[in-house]
């Protein structure tokens, strides 16, 4: 989307322009009137889904939840075992980018992992976070983020070892931090007029040629496709894995 970037320091300028991509005429020092924008301020950028609530959307991979999961990736027991017991690293292929929380316990774990985004708005804010996040994360090297359809662009990839989805679903009102996160992730695809279709990008990696599909669901979901070869269960989600 064409949505101006708002700064109040012309430092910041070329770091938009020549690492991020940005139009230079996209780069405003007058705050915009319309609902939502960009900000760019010292800690990295800013989406302001709605100006009227002051509601901003910032990606760090050093602190809060993320931050916490990185730091104690010997505990993705689920993860692990939904990926499997193969002791080489994998290539994966992450159809469903969001922001990048269980791609990054991927990469820590050591494989390298291919990460579609169909959204314009996140794909900015993840490239910001990357940036920022290289030097400490240097596990980062292993990620290639692409921006588009996933399934289109699966098709021109090779030696895949596997594809994990994580659809958008109803969340429950106990896990508040994935609902806020979700609830981020959905108002960003309504800005952009991008249809969540939930279970249909399953069903679409599923005609293509695959090794493995590790597909993330609530844990009293139905199973959308009952031709699975095995799940790993924990308290509030599971992986669907079919083979």
């Amino acid at each position: 989307m064409n949505l101006p970037i708002y700064i109040d320091k012309k430092i910041y300028v070329d770091y938009l322009i020549n690492v991020l991509g940005v139009p230079e005429a996209n780069i405003v020092n007058i705050y915009p009137e319309q609902p939502s924008f960009f900000i760019y301020k010292e800690n990295g950028l800013h989406f302001v889904i709605n100006s009227s609530q002051k509601k901003l959307i910032h990606i760090d991979f050093l602190k809060g939840q993320m931050g916490w999961r990185l730091k104690r990736t010997d505990h993705e027991t689920l993860l692990k075992k939904a990926l499997g017991k193969k002791k080489d690293n994998l290539t994966i292929f992450d159809g469903t980018a969001g922001f990048l929380s269980d791609t990054l316990i991927f990469l820590a774990l050591g494989h390298k992992v291919i990460a579609c985004e169909q959204s314009s708005i996140l794909f900015m804010l993840l490239n910001d976070a990357i940036n920022r996040a290289r030097e400490e994360l240097i596990f980062l090297k292993n990620l290639d983020l692409v921006y588009g359809n996933a399934v289109d662009i699966y098709k021109n990839k090779r030696n895949i070892d596997l594809i994990y989805l994580d659809p958008m679903y109803p969340d429950s009102k106990k896990n508040t931090a994935r609902a806020g996160s979700m609830n981020d992730i959905k108002s960003i695809l309504k800005i952009e007029a991008i249809k969540n279709l939930e279970d249909q990008i399953f069903f679409d990696f599923k005609k293509q040629e695959f090794k493995k599909i590790v597909l993330k669901r609530p844990i009293k979901s139905k199973i959308i496709d009952t031709n699975l070869n095995y799940q790993v269960k924990g308290k509030s989600t599971r992986f669907d894995v079919y083979i």
